[in-house]
């Protein structure tokens, strides 16, 4: 249950910025051997405290189903045992990958003799907000570590006493190695409120990462005086091409929708060549309906499957992030691509074909972050492109795009070294 907002709350706030500005400023010049050992002591903790955390997530749960949240957001809130250790992997992946602070990206020399270097710095201060997912604490605490960022988490009221169990867990190993707490911190009311003093602590927080639904994101877009890196919705695409091999149509279709309906990846809307629709799509509809799918197509669609329901325009933009999905019938490639520009936010779309030349002009035209040839768009995740995890996938354009890791939560700087020059007149 949602605490009330307290009339101190600003200056705490403002007290967690600038603690978690001091602790940055300690973190960025952290040796790697220090962050790595902090993560890997993370991942231990989070194993040895599971049964805290399991509890406090039961209590999430139980509030979550007075509350009436649907199946599917139930199960991106719900932690198992199962889901501690990949949270606990994740961390520890993330100390293998490479320290990304501090490495020179180009060098050159000017006629004048001045050595220029272009080199990787953490962004800051990062606040992350962040809805029901509660795995997202111990991701995005990592990533930030190992980038040399403090991070500022706001997660959902949903997740509350999830996060902040995983919380304890990660505070405890900073401890242990000498990092400032203040290098992970939480914000200390689950009351939505708090999101709006948080997007107005410009001079503490240099980036804000929002990661849920589209009135979270709008509603950060509209509000903020510091930078977004948005995580949009996911209305992601499959497209099977007339050359699409039927069993690769089958088994991509049935996992990028129902391996986990829950999460950004999941497939929302099935696009099949008409020239297979006869042969293909029956098949395909059959696997998802024998696996609980409610299926909404087209008029085409519902002449073939006459347990479908009737799809609207509604249907098309929807991400569902559950068992339905939404299916219409293309004349070809062109339409394929014409759908996914009209209704896709930019996510990850995929196409099923053995036609190279099809595959590369649709990975060449579709402008996603994550665009996919005859693989899951359930892929669309920062632990499958080797990333360790991640806080998201952005669907902008500007700095960062597609899974967010630790190289995406650092910028640059330039170095230059001179001897004594000085600029003409």
């Amino acid at each position: 249950m949602a605490t009330q907002l307290r009339p101190d709350l600003e200056a705490e706030m403002q007290a967690i910025g600038r603690a978690a500005r001091n602790a940055q400023r300690a973190l960025a010049d952290l040796p790697r051997d220090r962050k790595d050992l902090a993560l890997r002591r993370a991942a231990t903790a989070l194993l040895a405290q599971s049964e805290a955390i399991l509890e406090a997530n039961a209590r999430d749960m139980e509030e979550a189903r007075a509350k009436g949240l649907s199946p599917a957001l139930l199960d991106r809130l719900a932690l198992t045992p199962a889901r501690i250790a990949a949270m606990a992997r994740g961390l520890e992946d993330i100390a293998d990958l490479p320290d990304p602070v501090g490495i020179e990206l180009a060098r050159w020399t000017r006629p004048n003799g001045l050595d220029i270097a272009r080199v990787r710095v953490p962004l800051g201060v990062i606040g992350i907000i962040y809805e029901s997912r509660p795995n997202v604490t111990a991701d995005a605490a990592g990533l930030c570590l190992k980038a040399g960022n403090a991070a500022i988490l706001r997660g959902g009221s949903e997740s509350f006493h999830s996060s902040r169990a995983i919380l304890a867990a990660l505070r405890e190993a900073l401890d242990s190695t000498g990092i400032p707490a203040a290098a992970i911190q939480t914000v200390p009311t689950s009351d939505r409120a708090a999101v709006g003093v948080m997007l107005r602590m410009h001079e503490w927080i240099d980036v804000i990462v929002p990661r849920g639904g589209r009135a979270l994101v709008e509603r950060v877009y509209a509000e903020s005086r510091i930078p977004v890196l948005a995580h949009l919705e996911g209305n992601c695409h499959v497209y099977l091409h007339a050359a699409a091999d039927p069993e690769k149509a089958v088994n991509v279709t049935l996992n990028a929708k129902m391996r986990r309906t829950g999460i950004c990846g999941a497939a929302e809307t099935l696009l099949c060549d008409r020239a297979i629709a006869k042969t293909v799509l029956p098949r395909v509809l059959a696997a998802l309906i024998e696996a609980g799918c409610e299926i909404r197509g087209d008029d085409t669609v519902r002449r073939i499957e006459p347990r479908a329901k009737a799809a609207t325009e509604v249907d098309w933009a929807t991400e569902y992030l559950d068992a339905i999905i939404a299916v219409r019938v293309v004349a070809g490639l062109e339409e394929a691509i014409a759908h996914i520009e009209r209704w896709g936010s930019h996510h990850t779309d995929a196409i099923v074909t053995e036609d190279r030349e099809a595959a590369e002009t649709f990975l060449r035209r579709v402008d996603s972050a994550i665009v996919i040839h005859n693989a899951s768009t359930q892929f669309a995740d920062g632990g499958e492109f080797g990333m360790g995890a991640e806080i998201g996938i952005a669907t902008g354009r500007l700095h960062a795009r597609g899974p967010v890791g630790v190289e995406q939560l650092t910028t640059f700087k330039y170095v230059v070294r001179g001897n004594g020059q000085v600029r003409p007149l």
